[in-house]
């Protein structure tokens, strides 16, 4: 089918997620292969996905391993529950995850996406503090233009105004405090940070016998891959302990190697007690979310008179397919020493953005590690003078886009509390597309000077 008909029956029958109706409305690209680190559309033109998809293609398009994992596993068992029964490829991935997490985090719970990794922590917080004779402890600690999800628990969990306005009132008991932007490196003893003091604060205003969890990212993707300054996560562990809440490390971006590590603990040095993940489990090939839990917890849950049974599930939790690809998918990852190459890579990544700053006017900060960057766009750092709001949605509706189309990378136009750009890269590029990316970064840079002045 030609593509102007694909993209007239898309805007008729296809429900898109977080588009404009102007962007619905314009011609879209419509891909239909992978390659690498590339997307190739109807017209055969290709794009570098420097988004990874979002945030998850970690492998890279069109492995032939994964792709037979899948078809071999269609073909042999298509569907099985995990209600009362397993099968073995749930098993293996369980048993495989339990290898590359970190401390006692041996428990996964699948489910399908990240959205609902993080519902299932909230569930999970909640019915172990009642299997232990709490249940009072309902509330949740989480922080300021945090993205946790789009289901309706995970959305209160969120913390990005825009995005909750139109379906409240949301979950009751979910307090938001500062995050870590502006801190980086050393700010001295981490406990006296005014954004660790406000947690405690908020512990003590709201009743500690009343909290449940904190969730935190390692490196908080709204308002810009914000890395945590030294001790940050350290403190966080200190006040879960203190005060008998579980610390949720939310890793659907920041797991299976988008930080160079397999979990955020190889850059926090923390064990958290559940952990969240979805995207690079998989690496998009399969839709697959789950959550990991300290065994002594489930343990106590399941151990519990009040409890039994994690009361919770989903018809397609750890399904055959899904789980065959995260063992395909995690396996190449290891066998090819992709983490490895992850963090070779980095360094000359981060300095080659950050002498982006130098290069151009527009660009207020870079912010990230690994393979998970954001770059804050501003009129002009010279003088101080930020985008105003016309420039600002001049910028992400109009510059940003027709960049991506005219230079052939894919990023991320991003509003969440500044007007930013996100880089995502697969985390099998080389040197060859680490370049195509930053030229064509570059190239977006000048486009937006031309059309914002200083």
């Amino acid at each position: 089918m030609e593509v102007t008909q694909l993209r007239a029956q898309a805007r008729r029958h296809l429900g898109p997620h977080f588009t404009r109706k102007d962007t619905w409305d314009s011609d879209f690209p419509v891909f239909v292969r992978g390659e690498g680190c590339h997307l190739v559309d109807t017209e055969g033109r290709r794009h570098l996905d420097g988004l990874a998809g979002l945030f998850c293609v970690n492998l890279g398009h069109g492995r032939a391993d994964v792709a037979k994992a899948v078809a071999g596993q269609v073909a042999t068992l298509g569907y099985a529950s995990n209600w009362g029964s397993a099968h073995p490829p749930a098993i293996e991935a369980a048993a495989l995850i339990a290898e590359l997490a970190p401390g006692d985090l041996g428990t996964t719970f699948f489910v399908n996406s990240g959205s609902e990794a993080v519902e299932s922590a909230v569930k999970f917080a909640r019915q172990y503090h009642r299997s232990q004779g709490q249940p009072e402890r309902t509330k949740i600690i989480a922080r300021e233009m945090a993205y946790h999800g789009t289901t309706l628990g995970a959305l209160s969990v969120t913390g990005l105004p825009k995005i909750k306005e139109p379906f409240g009132p949301l979950l009751p008991g979910v307090r938001h405090v500062p995050n870590t932007l502006g801190l980086i490196g050393d700010c001295g003893p981490a406990a006296e940070l005014a954004c660790v003091k406000a947690i405690e604060d908020v512990i003590l205003e709201e009743g500690p016998e009343t909290i449940a969890a904190l969730f935190a990212e390692p490196v908080q993707n709204g308002r810009g891959a914000l890395v945590p300054p030294d001790g940050y996560w350290p403190a966080l562990r200190a006040l879960c302990d203190k005060y008998g809440i579980l610390l949720v490390s939310d890793e659907v971006i920041c797991s299976f190697g988008r930080l160079g590590h397999w979990f955020g603990h190889g850059l926090t040095g923390v064990v958290p007690d559940l952990i969240t993940f979805a995207k690079g489990s998989t690496s998009g090939y399969a839709p697959l979310g789950g959550l990991i839990v300290r065994e002594r917890l489930a343990a106590e849950l399941y151990d519990s008179p009040r409890g039994g049974v994690f009361t919770h599930g989903a018809t397609w939790g750890g399904h055959p397919v899904a789980t065959a690809a995260a063992v395909a998918n995690l396996t190449a990852m290891r066998d090819e020493g992709v983490l490895g190459h992850v963090r070779a890579a980095a360094p000359r990544l981060s300095a080659a953005l950050h002498a982006l700053k130098d290069a151009h006017r527009c660009v207020k900060d870079v912010r990230g590690t690994g393979f998970f960057y954001a770059i804050e766009l501003t009129a002009d750092h010279r003088s101080g003078r930020e985008l105003t709001e016309a420039e600002s949605l001049k910028v992400l509706r109009e510059v940003l886009p027709e960049a991506f189309r005219r230079t052939g990378v894919l990023l991320r136009g991003d509003d969440r509390g500044a007007t930013m750009l996100m880089i995502s890269p697969p985390l099998v590029a080389g040197e060859s597309e680490l370049s195509e990316l930053l030229h064509g970064i570059d190239a977006m840079l000048t486009d937006v000077e031309k059309a914002v002045q200083p």
